[in-house]
């Protein structure tokens, strides 16, 4: 007799160890042949409207140890707050703005990098405007769940003072883990901390 089951049980959850480079990033470890080129680059193509930024950082977990294996894959809009999909409210988004990258640590210095325009601000479902953000997924060994964050900007004060994410953050004294930091003209340093006093803001999604 088949046991009637009435729903599918979770599949649990686990570290992605060693295997997110092979199936995501082969290129990147030299196994080439699988993909012409690795998938997500770049959210941008020649073209993009907006400033050109770079963002450089890397993952620390709680005792301070680089992350060298870590995989972020990052989400953002185009210079006018508009996603690649349709919109007819609000028009058409940069087609040369795919908004989407898949970026990796270096092996070597753990340091991770992303080349990118400033998003724009996006409009939030309950009213107002988010301020210009880049959303991040974190994984590596040891992360079960995929880490959710955001990149915001400290250049942005204005936009910040008013987005209705950020005023939803009960602990205040944390808003800048989620600041990435102005270096120089067009560059920015967003570290992401895994546990401890410097832990960055992660969202529940």
């Amino acid at each position: 007799m088949v046991q009637k089951l009435p729903y599918l049980p979770e599949t649990p959850s686990q570290t992605a160890g060693p295997y997110v480079h092979i199936g995501l990033t082969p290129n990147a470890l030299g196994n080439a042949g699988i993909y012409p080129s690795d998938l997500g680059t770049s959210p941008i193509r020649d073209g993009a409207k907006g400033e050109r930024i770079t963002v450089t950082g890397h993952v620390r977990d709680g005792a301070g140890m680089l992350l060298r294996d870590a995989l972020i894959e990052s989400w953002q809009a185009d210079a006018d707050g508009l996603y690649p999909a349709p919109n007819e409210k609000r028009g058409q988004a940069d087609p040369n703005v795919t908004g989407w990258a898949r970026i990796i640590a270096d092996f070597d210095s753990g340091d991770w990098t992303l080349e990118t325009i400033k998003p724009g601000r996006v409009p939030h479902p309950s009213g107002g405007l988010m301020a210009p953000h880049i959303s991040l997924w974190v994984v590596a060994r040891g992360i079960n769940i995929g880490l959710q964050t955001r990149i915001y900007f400290e250049d942005e004060e204005a936009a910040n003072a008013e987005c209705p994410v950020l005023a939803r953050i009960e602990h205040k004294g944390r808003i800048p883990t989620l600041l990435a930091k102005k270096t120089g003209p067009g560059a920015y340093r967003f570290d992401v901390v895994l546990q401890g006093p410097d832990e960055t803001v992660f969202f529940d999604i």
